[in-house]
């Protein structure tokens, strides 16, 4: 089974907390703090590895959640940064936010990585917060949460040239007689159902791989049969080879049919019809297959054409050669999300957003969300009434005091935060 597109859960590891401690050895009064500092959490990274084909495993698997970092701990030792979490996929694989659409990395090199959601940073222990003014901090953080979110892994085929046509015109039997790949074939309309890879060696040494994928219909740019199954995977070829069925036996017209591929390319990305195409007239070797492709050509116009016969190897060799000089000539196409990029986006600390946002729930509480806000209550200990009263003086800072008086908030009303409420004292 083929799987070309999961949507899955990652979650980088929460930074470590930090600790309140002293020193206290013999002989070394008012030794003073020393907590240390959290360990940063583990990011989740996706990693390109050439042997994979498929997104078969996340089928089983679909939430990846990484390492939090040790704690601080006493002698101002730093807690342990966690190990970075390292998935696996094949290349041609595009990583998405699921939610927003946004892309976060294209992968398409052995090895190459892109880190799908950071880790938290380790809390600061209270040998951080030592100052002139308080030489014996009771403050410390907790380990910032992990980025978490669903993410959108597709994959696209690396191939150099995409076979195309309709269903049955004979493109798995091109791939099976001109590689070694071994594609299901049948005299039934979409007996691929799966792209199928070949590697082509020509005559002289050179060498391509192509792609069998599904057949095409009229209205598969919106979907219908397997078109975006197939549409999607054409995107990386170089170079088209575009399969007619010249017997016309299934009393279709070679020409309509050629006509109706392309115009299901155009529709699905325009800049399909930037590649060379090369048209592979096959089943030569049938009755009224010569006079079809008269009168092809004539309507056709410039477009390189090759008589074939898959079935009896017949015309092939040049065809491969005229197809190998395109894929030497033909640079890339960088797909549209990749114009102007050259680099892996990477987001997550949430700066560009509102602090906080207030709202009322039903029941009269006013409710406190955002991200920084959200970040900083979790972030903060509250078993210490030093970490309480920073948090306290962090909110003003905010100007959340302020902003709930604006609001109408009156002494003795309730403040919710996550699942965390307080009363509101003017």
């Amino acid at each position: 089974m083929f799987v070309d597109q999961v949507q899955i859960y990652v979650k980088g590891g929460d930074g470590g907390n930090g600790l309140v401690a002293f020193r206290r050895e013999k002989y070394v009064p008012n030794g003073g703090p020393a907590g240390g500092d959290g360990g940063n959490g583990a990011n989740v990274v996706f990693e390109v590895d050439e042997g994979l084909r498929t997104l078969m495993d996340f089928r089983y698997q679909k939430h990846f959640k990484a390492d939090r970092g040790e704690n601080g701990m006493s002698k101002s030792m730093h807690g342990k940064n966690a190990s970075h979490m390292i998935v696996k996929v094949p290349p041609g694989t595009v990583i998405a936010d699921a939610d927003t659409g946004e892309k976060i990395a294209d992968l398409t090199l052995h090895g190459q990585q892109a880190i799908a959601a950071h880790g938290g940073r380790g809390g600061r222990g209270n040998i951080k917060f030592k100052s002139p003014a308080n030489t014996a901090p009771e403050i410390a953080e907790n380990g910032e949460p992990g980025q978490e979110r669903y993410v959108k892994l597709e994959l696209k085929l690396l191939a150099d040239v995409g076979l195309v046509g309709f269903p049955s015109v004979g493109k798995s039997t091109l791939l099976s007689v001109v590689s070694a790949a071994k594609p299901k074939i049948a005299d039934y309309h979409f007996t691929t159902i799966a792209p199928n890879l070949g590697v082509v060696e020509t005559g002289d040494s050179r060498s391509f791989v192509m792609a069998d994928l599904p057949g095409l219909i009229e209205g598969a740019h919106q979907g219908v049969g397997l078109g975006h199954q197939f549409l999607r995977h054409i995107e990386r070829t170089r170079v088209i080879v575009h399969v007619v069925d010249m017997s016309g036996l299934e009393g279709r017209d070679p020409y309509e049919d050629f006509v109706k591929i392309n115009e299901e390319l155009k529709e699905y990305d325009m800049r399909l019809t930037e590649r060379p195409q090369v048209v592979a007239a096959n089943k030569m070797d049938l009755p009224n297959a010569e006079e079809n492709l008269e009168i092809f050509k004539e309507k056709v116009g410039d477009v390189p054409i090759f008589s074939i016969s898959a079935a009896t190897r017949q015309g092939l060799d040049e065809m491969l050669y005229k197809v190998a000089d395109l894929v030497e000539t033909t640079p890339e196409f960088p797909m549209h999300e990749e114009e102007g990029e050259d680099h892996v986006l990477y987001k997550h600390s949430g700066r560009g957003e509102e602090d906080f946002v207030i709202t009322r729930d039903d029941d009269g509480a006013f409710i406190l969300s955002g991200f920084n806000i959200e970040r900083l209550f979790k972030m903060t200990n509250f078993e210490r009434d030093a970490s309480i009263q920073r948090f306290a003086r962090q909110l003003r800072s905010m100007g959340v005091d302020e902003a709930l008086r604006q609001r109408g908030a009156q002494d003795g009303d309730t403040i919710r935060l996550l699942s965390h409420e307080f009363e509101f004292v003017d």
